[in-house]
C-alpha cells in the first residue's frame, strides 16, 4: 500500500474491520495494513478484546421480578387509566449502598478492560477464528493463491511440509470417494502458522486448516458464514477446520470420511 503509515491510519475502517462490516476488497486492504501498522494492530486486538468482555452477561443489570410485573401491569391494563403511584424516595441508606454499587461495578469494568489488555496473546472466542478461518478461504481464492505445493499424491504433499512447521499434518487421499488432492500451502491463522490442505470435489474447493490442538475430539461443529460452510472438529491432537462453499452435506461426508480415515 502507498504511502506512510501515519496517513494510512483509519481507525473507523479497523473498528469496522473488527465488526465484520467490510467488503473483500477492503478486508484485504485493511488485513495489508495491519501487518504493517503496530498501532492500528494493537487498536484491533483491543477492539476484540474488549467486545468480548462486553458480551459477558454478568456485565448487565436485570430487573427485580416485582419491577416487571409492575411494568407488565402497567403496559397490559385496559379501560380507565390507572395511576401508578411513584415508589418513594429511597432513603440515605438506600443511596449510600447504591453509590456503593455502581461504583464496585466501574472498578470492575476498569480491572477487567486493564486484564484484558494484558492478556492480549490468549485464544480469541470461537466466533472470531470461525471468521478468521473463512477469511482466509477467501483470501485463496481471491488471490489465486491455492498452493504452495500443487500435487495430488499425499506422499509429496506430507513431506513438504517437514522443517516449515512444528509439526505434521495428517494428509488423506480421498480421491476414490469423490473428494480429490489439490495440494497444500502454509497459511496463518490468529497469527500462527497452520497447515492448508486443498481438496476439490467438481468445481468447488475445500480448505481444510491443520494445526496442533490439546481439546479432545468431540462431535462436528457445523455453522455458516458469508456464504460458506465451515466444519470444525479435533483428533489425533489436531485441530481441523474445513471450508468450502460446497453444500453442508456433501462437506459434512468429506469431515466425516476424514475421521474415518484416521
Amino acid at each position: 500500500m502507498p504511502g506512510s503509515e501515519k496517513a494510512e491510519c483509519r481507525p473507523e475502517m479497523v473498528q469496522a474491520y473488527a465488526d465484520g462490516q467490510l467488503g473483500v476488497a477492503e478486508t484485504l486492504e485493511l488485513e495489508h495494513h495491519l501487518k504493517t501498522c503496530a498501532n492500528c494492530a494493537a487498536a484491533y486486538r483491543n477492539h476484540r478484546a474488549l467486545s468480548a468482555a462486553l458480551a459477558d452477561p454478568a456485565l448487565y443489570y436485570k430487573a427485580p421480578p416485582a419491577l416487571r410485573d409492575r411494568l407488565g401491569a402497567a403496559l397490559t391494563s385496559r379501560g380507565a387509566r390507572t395511576e401508578v403511584a411513584p415508589p418513594p424516595p429511597p432513603a440515605p441508606r438506600r443511596l449510600l449502598w447504591r453509590s456503593l454499587a455502581l461504583a464496585a461495578l466501574a472498578a470492575f469494568v476498569v480491572i477487567m478492560t486493564a486484564t484484558l489488555s494484558i492478556r492480549l496473546g490468549r485464544t480469541a472466542p470461537s466466533e472470531l477464528l470461525v471468521r478468521d478461518v473463512v477469511q482466509s478461504h477467501v483470501r485463496s481464492l481471491l488471490l489465486n493463491h491455492l498452493t504452495d505445493v500443487p500435487s495430488s499424491d499425499q506422499h509429496t504433499v506430507k513431506p513438504w511440509f517437514n522443517g516449515k512447521l512444528d509439526f505434521s499434518p495428517p494428509v488423506k487421499d480421498l480421491a476414490a470417494d469423490g473428494f480429490v488432492l489439490v495440494g497444500g500451502r502454509i497459511d496463518v491463522i490468529e497469527d500462527r502458522p497452520v497447515a492448508a490442505l486443498i481438496y476439490r470435489r467438481r468445481a468447488h474447493y475445500i480448505n481444510l486448516f491443520v494445526w496442533p490442538s490439546a481439546d479432545q475430539p468431540g462431535a462436528l461443529i457445523v455453522t455458516a458464514r458469508r456464504g460458506f460452510n465451515v466444519i470444525h472438529w479435533n483428533e489425533m491432537g489436531m485441530a481441523c477446520w474445513a471450508v468450502s462453499d460446497l453444500n453442508r452435506a456433501e462437506l459434512q461426508q468429506f469431515a466425516d470420511l476424514l475421521r474415518t480415515a484416521s
